[in-house]
């Protein structure tokens, strides 16, 4: 499947607000007691604002359709204020979402891919992100792009 990837433009807001539905529903499915399903983590006004702001580059896969095969939200985390940490710059994946529909035709491979090859051409240090432990195919996945723990979070449900 011919793949490209681009930084998003607002026109693909209807497309990505779909995807981050089924994102969310995931994350439900895996913790109901923390998202609501049929929910979305931004809504179109923020996704329109977070894809207008350089400190927050959003990447998305178009088919050879045209179609809105995934994307990848990403957070510019720069430490050069910091007192105890390196003064490098940290490319930070709040999301990556392959639509149910494009899902094992290595559409994530090439989205992170891309990423890659984004930060590495900025000057990045590291790329980062969070997983959810109950989320084992979204483990794996990362795992075999070559990503390894950084550091676990915990909590006791009170």
């Amino acid at each position: 499947m011919k793949i490209e990837i681009r930084k998003a433009k607002e026109r693909d807001c209807p497309e990505i607000m779909d995807l981050l539905h089924q994102v969310n529903d995931i994350h439900a499915d895996g913790r109901p007691d923390l998202f609501i399903h049929g929910c979305t983590k931004y809504t179109p006004e923020e996704l329109a604002e977070i894809i207008k702001r350089p400190s927050t580059p959003v990447f998305t896969a178009i088919n050879g359709e045209g179609t809105l095969a995934g994307y990848c939200f990403c957070i510019i985390e720069d430490h050069a204020d910091s007192n105890n940490l390196r003064k490098v710059k940290t490319l930070y994946i709040d999301d990556l979402c392959v639509s149910e529909k494009f899902r094992g035709q290595h559409v994530g491979q090439a989205l992170y891919g891309y990423v890659k090859a984004y930060a590495k051409e900025h000057g990045f240090y590291n790329i980062t992100l969070n997983v959810w432990s109950r989320n084992q195919n979204a483990i794996r996945f990362y795992e075999s792009l070559g990503m390894q723990v950084q550091k676990i979070g915990m909590e006791e449900i009170l």
